[in-house]
């Protein structure tokens, strides 16, 4: 390939990236975040940009909580053990309830709702949901890195004799491991996020180390929305 197929490849994989509104809606979340780490809770520049752009992420998450609908209510995948079940269902139903309070938060920041005080214990509900759904993420992703682990040993046990790295199903195994490990990492920070959101711990989990926390996060969500480069043509 020429230097231009390579540019051009490049940026048609940046432009299919940038149309996903999900991934406009992380790097809008990495600003916010960021912007917060930089304010520290303090009135500023760096504190309009934070509140401005959590605004505007509110446009880009309307009715969002309608794919976690979706996912509630979807058949599992089989043999997946009961708790796992569980605490997945209880994921989706938390976060579909998060983003759709999250909607009476928009409308109260722009007006429409009057009553404030129903608006802020709204949002403090919502957060609360966000918390319970990241706690539950965390325990599904430990539980599923659980069984994998005892899946490639098992797998390891029956490829002594031969290079476990050479072997498809192994690599497809240690790939999806690697991906549940940043979404164990990720939830992890997210539930810190939310304690500092709510202000539940306000000595230790300060402004500056919420925004920190969710920047990273944020980082690794648009890292996870990256999409897959294409194959190169065998001749």
């Amino acid at each position: 390939m020429t230097t231009l197929d390579v540019a051009r490849t490049e940026l048609a994989l940046l432009v299919l990236y940038l149309n996903k509104a999900e991934a406009r809606d992380k790097i809008c979340r990495a600003i916010q975040y960021g912007s917060k780490y930089l304010s520290n809770g303090e009135p500023g520049t760096a504190q309009n940009v934070d509140k401005s752009t959590s605004l505007a992420r509110k446009v880009f998450r309307l009715f969002k909580f309608v794919n976690d609908l979706h996912g509630l209510i979807s058949p599992t995948s089989p043999g997946t053990p009961l708790p796992l079940v569980l605490l997945g269902k209880s994921k989706n139903a938390l976060l579909s309830t998060f983003l759709f309070l999250d909607q009476f938060v928009w409308l109260s920041r722009t007006g429409i709702y009057k009553n404030k005080e129903h608006a802020e214990l709204i949002g403090r509900i919502s957060l609360y949901c966000w918390m319970g759904s990241s706690i539950c993420t965390t325990l599904v992703e430990v539980g599923e890195l659980g069984g994998l682990s005892a899946s490639m040993k098992k797998l390891e046990k029956d490829l002594k004799k031969s290079d476990k790295y050479n072997n498809e199903e192994y690599r497809s195994k240690l790939k999806k491991g690697n991906e549940r490990s940043l979404a164990l990492i990720k939830a992890g920070m997210d539930i810190v996020v939310a304690i500092g959101l709510l202000q539940l711990a306000p000595k230790k989990v300060t402004p500056r180390v919420t925004g920190a926390f969710g920047f990273v996060t944020s980082l690794i969500s648009c890292y996870q929305l990256l999409p897959s480069p294409p194959k190169a043509k065998t001749p």
